[in-house]
């Protein structure tokens, strides 16, 4: 092991290889004694990898660079047998700490680890799928509060407060396309998610305590990733499935937002996560214009923990943190030459749809892959164009005939293993990014040479959802069932006596201001009404509750094999909700959160040649897994009744105003004298004007003011008259008249 030290210079001095030398072990523990307090050591291992030094060599280091400066003012002659004494007393006084703190990383034989990849995917409808997958290993320790080197600290300590066994969060802008992009691949059954947040989450804690653990980590979350998650701590925004979503009864929690916008604010956090972040290794790719206008984009983070670990022993973590987009390549050149043909695939490269090339690998990371995915489709419309073609179309690139051209070597190339079904089988080339470097980024690119057809592999059924009625009382949802041609029904079906049958899971979940009424379920297969317990082998159903719960339906569907078509429907009333319940955006309407649909006979992997490339890769061993095949439906957009929010402002505004009226004329009429008002009157219209002018007039000229009439004492006359009295009691009874029938 080559170990090596570089001394930090001052700005203005340059770094020159001659500062570098060998240490041995003791060099570790003790700088170099040349008074420089300092300078900056980086340790760096001779295969590319970070490796701090143990614990108890840091926490002793630290001890002494804290206490040695006091002293060393006294004698610079005694700094280094000071720094032994320190060292060997504090090795006596705390043997069993440093023990225990260097046996925790012996005891479990693993490190943390960090893999990072990317799948490049073309797809029928000229779009490219990128889809980034970043896997973090903390493996189990018996050291309460350890320090993670690559690890991300704020999910060890998630995990560990809360007792999560298993989370998946989603943040989604879109929806994913399952009859262009496929819906029986990995990736579509995995991370295809509903349009806004979702979130499920599973805790290794008593049923009773459940709801209290959800409401601290949604709060939690919230704060981590700076989304409106806390809004799933009510009890009317959350359901407990039992069967249909997660076997996992009693202790899942699951939960969404459908109208939650994402943007950068929950994608930065998403990215701290990283060890490198966006500043090295794949994640540099990520250029948020380039992300966001995309046609799909899915931010998901999924973790699960290791239960089944001694008390004394913190568990260990894996995190998988995935980003799906699906971008539109602009490519002039290919427009240009094949103008007329609409189908043409666009050639396109990493620079030209993300704007970025890749330096280099992230140097914490063990892995840096970045795979092409092609369907075995594409060659053998290749090969009947070819046959048909001119001769100007040379075979280049790789598989011998192909009518495209890869703009870098691949360093790997993996077939899927031909199972019962060739159609969904696909070829991968992979590219080892850590040979690329600043001077050779990585920028592959693809080129097409001529047009060619596929298409992707569908679900078995297609799932469609939608509203039926009108008006602002009662309404239906419809969920609609179409048989997709290219999928194999034979291939994961059950047979029965009397005949085949595909396994359908439902799982639905609606607002306690929906009011579903679940005795009225119809079911309609090809088009003809059927009874229900012809083909509903299981139900479960949760009723909503008022302001406390929203309803559920959990259900398993059984529908022949050669089905055509099949239809659910549910009808429902809409409810009211109190003036402070609605949104500022009240007219627009209420979501409806997409529902589950799953069919547990049919499992989405892929079959690859085991080797060592494909072991220590995390997203391919993912794609090994059998994971049910599952999509989510639309989002419905029901409309309710939505009250005149200016009425209130109008009413306030008239019973102020007759208010005004009123309390104004009755302080008028109280303080006003109107004997006085009257005398003035009668006297000015006994004087006349031309008069009352002259002796102005006069007045003015002589320099005196003028005289008033004798004005008699207002004592003597009424301060109230009758006419006033009657008034005042008009008002008074127009008010109350106004203020009885107004209320």
């Amino acid at each position: 092991m080559t170990i090596q030290i570089r001394k930090g210079k001052r700005a203005t001095e340059p770094q020159c290889l001659g500062s570098q030398r060998s240490l041995n072990s003791e060099d570790l523990l003790f700088p170099n004694q040349t008074g420089d307090s300092k300078a900056a050591v980086y340790f760096q291992l001779s295969n590319g990898r970070f490796r701090p030094p143990p614990a108890h060599r840091l926490i002793a280091h630290h001890i002494v660079d804290t206490i040695a400066p006091i002293f060393f003012r006294v004698s610079r002659t005694m700094w280094l047998p000071l720094r032994l004494t320190l060292l060997l007393l504090f090795l006596l006084l705390s043997p069993r700490a440093l023990l225990r703190s260097g046996s925790a990383a012996v005891v479990s034989g693993e490190e943390e680890e960090f893999h990072e990849e990317l799948l490049l995917k073309p797809l029928p409808d000229r779009k490219v799928l990128a889809h980034f997958h970043f896997h973090s290993i903390a493996p189990p320790s018996k050291s309460n509060g350890r320090h993670h080197h690559l690890f991300p600290k704020a999910i060890s300590q998630l995990v560990q407060k809360f007792r999560v066994k298993e989370m998946e969060l989603s943040f989604t802008q879109g929806r994913w396309n399952y009859e262009r992009w496929g819906g029986f691949d990995p990736i579509s059954s995995n991370n295809a998610k509903p349009p806004g947040v979702e979130l499920w989450a599973v805790f290794d804690v008593p049923e009773d305590q459940v709801d209290a653990y959800w409401k601290n980590l949604t709060n939690s979350l919230s704060g981590l990733f700076c989304a409106s998650i806390n809004f799933l701590e009510s009890s009317t925004m959350y359901s407990a499935p039992k069967w249909s979503f997660r076997i996992t009864p009693g202790r899942l929690r699951y939960g969404t937002l459908p109208r939650e916008a994402v943007c950068t604010e929950n994608l930065t956090p998403w990215l701290k996560l990283l060890p490198c972040r966006d500043k090295a290794g794949l994640a540099a790719l990520l250029d948020r214009p380039s992300i966001y206008k995309g046609f799909y984009h899915s931010q998901r983070l999924y973790l699960t923990s290791n239960a089944s670990v001694p008390a004394e022993t913190v568990s260990g973590i894996s995190l998988e943190q995935t980003l799906t987009v699906v971008l539109q390549p602009n490519s002039p050149s290919s427009s240009s030459i094949h103008s007329g043909e609409s189908n043409f695939q666009p050639s396109w490269s990493l620079s030209s749809i993300f704007g970025r090339k890749i330096s280099g690998k992230c140097v914490l990371a063990q892995s840096s892959i970045v795979y092409l995915q092609l369907e075995k489709s594409i060659f053998s419309e290749q090969k009947d164009n070819m046959d048909n073609g001119p001769n100007s179309l040379a075979s280049e690139g790789f598989a011998g005939g192909s009518g495209f051209e890869m703009s870098l070597d691949p360093d790997i190339v993996i077939e899927e293993e031909n199972q019962s079904q060739h159609k969904g089988s696909s070829v991968l080339y992979g590219f080892w990014v850590e040979k690329y470097n600043e001077s050779q980024p990585f920028d592959l690119g693809l080129k097409w040479k001529y047009p060619v057809f596929w298409s992707s592999r569908q679900a078995p059924l297609h799932a469609s959802r939608f509203l039926m009625g009108s008006g602002n009382e009662r309404g239906a949802i419809a969920i609609l069932f179409k048989s997709a041609n290219s999928a194999d029904s034979s291939s994961g079906s059950r047979h029965v006596s009397d005949g085949c049958e595909l396994q359908v899971d439902v799982f639905q979940v609606v607002p306690w201001y929906i009011k579903v009424y679940y005795h009225s379920l119809q079911i309609f297969v090809d088009d003809e009404a059927k009874p229900i317990g012809d083909f509903v082998h299981k139900i479960q159903v949760s009723p909503s509750k008022d302001k406390t719960s929203p309803g559920m339906m959990e259900m398993l569907l059984k529908l022949p094999c050669d089905v055509r078509s099949a239809a659910l429907t549910l009808e429902f009333d809409k409810g009211f909700l109190h003036i402070d319940e609605y949104p500022p955006d009240a007219n627009q309407g209420y979501d409806i959160p997409s529902a589950v649909i799953s069919f547990p006979s049919f499992h989405s992997v892929m079959h690859l040649l085991s080797n060592d490339s494909i072991r220590k890769s995390p997203l391919l061993s993912r794609f090994q897994e059998k994971n049910r095949v599952q999509s989510y439906t639309e989002v419905l957009l029901v409309p309710l009744t939505t009250p005149d929010f200016s009425m209130p402002y109008n009413v306030i505004t008239i019973t102020c105003t007759v208010f005004a009226l009123f309390f104004g004329s009755l302080l008028n009429v109280l303080r006003r004298r109107v004997g006085e008002e009257e005398r003035y009157l009668k006297a000015g219209k006994k004087k006349g004007w031309l008069r009352v002018l002259l002796s102005r007039l006069l007045a003015k000229l002589r320099g005196k003011p003028m005289e008033e009439p004798d004005q008699p004492s207002s004592e003597s006359a009424p301060l109230i008259g009758k006419k006033l009295v009657l008034k005042v009691i008009l008002v008074a009874v127009l008010a109350v008249a106004w203020q009885f029938y107004s209320t």
